[in-house]
């Protein structure tokens, strides 16, 4: 069993490497109101993970609790395709919630150098909160903490 993880979390890393090129094909194309938009959402949904019991499972349905990983990332991924922009926000900050979460500790090397990619982006998306938070700066420097989330 010990053989197996390193190459199930190696076959997760480059998942989640492919589904990051998509999320960042579509944040690429985001305009300056919609990725300040999407800092917010992105700050609440990280919250939200984090604050439930499992939440590199934050986005999953109960009865597939069990699964090697959750199914919040699919989810976003397909949110973020969406020609609905609304739903396409929620999608990306989904994905990168779930996968920040998912990726955070993370002892093997293929998953740890997707967390730096995922904390290169919500660090850029918690800069744009910062910058645009003018008298709300103490709520910047808590960015994020869980109970700053709404």
């Amino acid at each position: 069993m010990r053989s197996i993880v390193p190459l199930i979390a190696f076959v997760r890393g480059q998942q989640l490497e492919r589904q990051f090129r998509r999320i960042s094909k579509h944040l690429d194309a985001l305009s300056a109101s919609a990725r300040a938009r999407l800092s917010l959402l992105t700050l609440r949904e990280i919250g939200q993970a984090a604050r439930s019991d499992f939440p590199h499972l934050y986005g999953t349905s109960p009865q597939d609790r069990y699964l090697p990983w959750g199914r919040g990332t699919d989810t976003g991924l397909a949110r973020a395709s969406s020609d609905n922009s609304e739903i396409a926000l929620r999608g990306i900050a989904l994905w990168l919630a779930v996968a920040y979460h998912e990726t955070k500790d993370s002892p093997h090397p293929a998953v740890r150098s997707r967390h730096r990619q995922l904390l290169r982006v919500v660090r850029e998306l918690k800069e744009l909160h910062r910058g645009g938070a003018g008298e709300r700066e103490d709520g910047a420097e808590n960015w994020m903490q869980p109970s700053a989330a709404a």
